[in-house]
C-alpha cells in the first residue's frame, strides 16, 4: 500500500507552521515534507518530528529568495557560488532532521542566457552537489515542474529532460522527484512513465488537475494509479502537495484507507 506524507507547506495552512506537525500526526500521517526548513531552528524541527513520531521525508535545497520570485538557482550561470554555498546548508539541515532525500530546484530561465549555457550550468552544479550529498547518505533529486501554469519560465519541465540531465552528470546519486500533477499537465502518460523509470524515482508527489486540489477533485484516476504503483513495487513516499478545497481535515476523505 502506498505511504503518504503530508506536505506542510500546502496542508494545514489554517494553522501556524509549527503546529502542523501535530495535526498531520493526528490525522494518521507518518511522514512530512515541506518546501524549506531554513527559517526555523533545526533543533526545534527535530524535536517536533520526534515528539510526533514523524519521518522527515523530503525538503528542498535553498532556492534563492522565494518571496522575490526565485524558484531555485541551479541553472543560473551568475549564481554558481551561491548554489555551491547552499549545498552545505542543505546537508546540515537534512542530516539534523534525519532526512534522506533533498530536492534541487532548477530555477527559472534568466534573460539573455543560451540553452547550452543553462544546461552546462545545471549539470555542473549537480556534479558538484551530488557526491557531497552521497557522502552524507542523502539522495539528491531533481523535479520537473510545469512551466505553463504554476511556474512559467521554469527550466526543468519534462521527465525525459530530467533523465537526460542525470545521465549527462554521470552521477549515481541523482534521481527524479516525480510530481504526478505537474507531469499530467506537461505530458500525461503517467502510469507508463512511472513504470518505465521506477528505478530512478525514489519520491513522488500528488495533486489533482485542474485546480491542484486533493485526489478525486479532477481528472486523474488516482484509485487506479495508487493500485498500479503499488503493484509495481514502489516503496517510496508520495507527498501530498495539494491545495485543499476547504480545510485539510475535511479534504482527507480520499486518504482514510491509507492513513488508518
Amino acid at each position: 500500500m502506498p505511504q503518504f506524507c503530508a506536505n506542510l507547506s500546502f496542508l494545514y495552512n489554517e494553522l501556524p507552521f509549527l503546529e502542523r506537525f501535530g495535526a498531520a500526526a493526528r490525522a494518521g500521517f507518518k511522514g512530512v515534507e515541506y518546501l524549506f526548513p531554513y527559517e526555523y531552528d533545526k533543533h526545534v524541527l527535530t524535536e517536533l518530528l520526534q515528539r510526533h513520531n514523524l519521518t522527515q521525508v523530503l525538503h528542498n535545497m535553498p532556492a534563492g529568495d522565494w518571496t522575490k520570485g526565485d524558484r531555485g538557482i541551479a541553472c543560473q550561470p551568475d549564481r554558481v557560488n551561491e548554489f555551491q554555498a547552499s549545498v552545505e546548508k542543505a546537508i546540515d539541515y537534512a542530516s539534523a532532521l534525519g532526512c534522506k532525500q533533498v530536492n534541487c530546484l532548477a530555477g527559472l530561465i534568466p534573460a539573455n542566457t543560451t540553452p547550452e549555457k543553462l544546461r552546462e550550468t545545471f549539470v555542473a552544479n549537480l556534479q558538484f552537489a551530488a557526491p557531497k550529498f552521497k557522502t552524507a547518505g542523502i539522495k539528491l533529486l531533481i523535479e520537473p515542474i510545469n512551466n505553463v501554469r504554476d511556474m512559467p519560465g521554469f527550466y526543468l519541465n519534462r521527465s525525459q529532460q530530467a533523465l537526460d540531465i542525470i545521465a549527462e552528470t554521470g552521477s549515481d546519486n541523482l534521481f527524479v522527484q516525480y510530481d504526478i500533477y505537474h507531469m499530467q499537465i506537461m505530458e500525461g502518460d503517467l502510469a507508463s512513465t512511472i513504470e518505465k523509470n521506477l528505478a530512478m524515482i525514489p519520491h513522488m508527489q500528488l495533486a489533482d488537475n485542474p485546480g491542484r486540489h486533493e485526489p478525486g477533485t479532477g481528472e486523474i484516476n488516482y484509485a487506479f494509479l495508487f493500485d498500479f504503483i503499488d503493484k509495481l513495487g514502489y516503496r517510496g513516499w508520495i507527498g501530498c502537495e495539494y491545495k485543499p478545497l476547504s480545510t485539510t481535515t475535511d479534504g482527507l476523505g480520499w486518504a482514510k484507507e491509507y492513513l488508518a
